[in-house]
């Protein structure tokens, strides 16, 4: 007779076979929605191609992936067993089958194709639901294309290999190569995010040096220095920062090193550690020394900040995806748990307190992820006004959204109880990882001085922001009244870096409130107007008005289908 002790009740299942795009509705719809302006010829075949990213999200296979990839953190290998140098970082198998994946559902291809940015948005944030760490030479490889149009011949050169499908891992002259990687190179350990302190040094070559393969007209140099994160060591090429050799100009130049030269030697690319971190533990981030490296430079000297730019502002729209992606599964965990576990003789999600929890949680995500999709689908439009329109609402969006990420997805391990600290859950996997999007690519107070940067210099910005949220000027008081507070607010720009947060978190909660006004279904709406305009809930998650309609609000987030 078998130990009655063993026998297993009141668990849930495990959540696996079903589809993470197909059913998020907050999701699916606003695809829907922005194809109908961008390509509605293509709604079909980008649904078709998300279902099917969506269904191998949702796989017990890719989950596994996942587990062992954290569970197996690279190793870095300065030396071969004959003491030659070759500064590699070994992966475990399956974070080549992550990223390999990832590649060959197009998350590095937005550039050039119709509705390219929105597509590959609900692309990376569906399968960024899988695992995080890999995403970010994902991420940095798609933005780099921008950066390196600043110079044609060095794109025409990369860009169809860095848009490529193709995940080709092996090191070798980009020639040979049926697709590449792009990583970065910029913050230094005395500077960091000033990257106006950076030391590294660039010395022109003129005429000497091979082309490295790299094509370019910006000219060869020689790069000594020290950088102090270095993320995804084992890419292709990087963009780095550094200062050309009596230049005099206050800011750095940026460059592309290439990580293998035309003739297959190695470039000068010593990898002296890797950081030991507290998430995206799957990807490694080192510190590289450049010792004689080869470069070309890209864009203009002494312009180098202004020649990133454009990777960097894609960079930070992926990590809004990026947190919105880790908030919608940290909600998918609470609301599966809450389904099949019960307490007090009623199922957890039924339970009064706890669905105003979940209801709480469903609306912060539905509000990331609208917010994320409309940036995406701002840079396909492409228009004056849209471009503007990004410059504030990128920063004010990187800021707020990744800020609520860690404090949602604690929440929502706590939902689990005991359960969720454990780490079989998943849940403390997705809690390390929720900090970093609000630190990589600029940190809070970075994001928020470039929104005042971008108030006191560029009236155009401000002007699209405030046409953006005024579309929805009418259809609730609550959102009205905060608009009229927010213009008192910034009639007065004197003393306003120390407001600098306030604002940035005010801009952002109409920008939220604005499209859930215009696009999510009225309870939705009521709820986030509610609790984040008017003022009506407590400090904590959970404290939803309880006249709202909190059993909607949590059907509306459970999975569809």
């Amino acid at each position: 007779m078998a130990a009655t002790t063993h026998t297993v009740t009141n668990q849930p299942p495990p959540l696996v076979g079903h589809d993470v795009y197909s059913g998020d509705r907050a999701l699916t719809e606003a695809v829907e929605r922005h194809l109908g302006d961008l390509a509605p010829g293509l709604l079909g075949e980008v649904q078709e191609e998300l279902a099917d990213l969506g269904r191998a999200a949702g796989s017990e296979e890719a989950q596994e992936w996942a587990a062992q990839a954290d569970g197996n953190p690279p190793r870095l290998r300065t030396h071969d067993r004959y003491g030659n140098r070759i500064d590699e970082v070994e992966f475990h198998p399956a974070w080549h089958r992550l990223l390999g994946h990832a590649v060959g559902a197009g998350l590095t291809d937005a550039w050039g194709r119709p509705a390219g940015h929105l597509r590959r948005a609900a692309g990376f944030f569906v399968w960024s639901q899988v695992e995080a760490g890999h995403g970010c030479p994902v991420s940095m490889t798609h933005a780099a294309v921008p950066t390196l149009r600043a110079d044609p011949e060095l794109a025409a050169v990369w860009e169809p290999l860095l848009t490529s499908h193709v995940y080709d891992r092996g090191l070798e002259p980009a020639a040979r190569k049926a697709g590449v990687l792009f990583g970065m190179a910029m913050t230094e350990k005395q500077g960091g995010s000033d990257v106006r302190a950076n030391t590294t040094v660039a010395r022109p070559l003129g005429g000497a040096g091979s082309s490295g393969g790299a094509g370019g007209s910006g000219g060869a140099y020689e790069l000594t220095g020290h950088k102090w994160f270095c993320s995804a060591p084992m890419s292709d090429a990087f963009l780095v920062l550094a200062r050309v050799e009596g230049g005099g100009a206050e800011e750095p130049t940026c460059f592309l090193v290439p990580r293998v030269l035309e003739d297959g030697t190695r470039n000068a690319f010593a990898l002296q550690r890797l950081k030991d971190k507290l998430g995206n533990r799957s990807n490694a981030s080192a510190e590289v020394e450049f010792d004689g490296t080869w470069a070309l430079r890209v864009g203009e000297e002494g312009r180098g900040l202004r020649t990133v730019m454009g990777m960097v502002a894609a960079t930070r729209v992926d990590c809004v995806i990026g947190s919105a992606a880790l908030m919608r599964q940290a909600l998918t965990q609470a609301l599966h748990h809450a389904e099949h576990r019960s307490a007090f003789g009623a199922l957890l999600v039924d339970q009064p307190l706890m669905r105003n929890v979940l209801a709480d949680l469903a609306v912060e995500s539905e509000a990331a992820t609208t917010l994320a999709l409309r940036l995406a689908a701002a840079y396909d439009a492409g228009t004056d006004e849209e471009q503007a329109f990004l410059r504030l609402a990128v920063p004010v969006a990187k800021y707020w959204v990744t800020k609520r990420c860690t404090p949602m997805v604690a929440e929502a391990l706590e939902c689990l109880g005991g359960n969720g600290y454990v780490e079989e859950s998943g849940m403390p996997r997705l809690l390390r990882e929720s900090p970093l999007n609000s630190i990589w690519e600029g940190s809070g107070n970075v994001q928020a001085l470039d929104v005042l940067r971008a108030l006191r210099r560029e009236p155009r910005a401000l002007n699209a922001f405030l046409q953006e949220i005024g579309r929805a000027r009418g259809a609730d008081h609550r959102l009205d009244a905060a608009i009229k507070d927010l213009l008192t607010e910034l009639a007065d720009l004197s003393g306003i870096e120390a407001r600098a947060r306030r604002v940035a978190e005010r801009m952002a909660l109409l920008l939220q409130a604005s499209l859930l006004v215009r696009w999510a279904p009225p309870e939705v709406a009521d709820a986030f107007c509610a609790a984040r305009l008017g003022g009506d809930r407590g400090a904590a998650f959970g404290t939803l008005p309880h006249t709202l309609d909190l059993a909607a609000l949590v059907e509306r987030a459970r999975i569809a289908g």
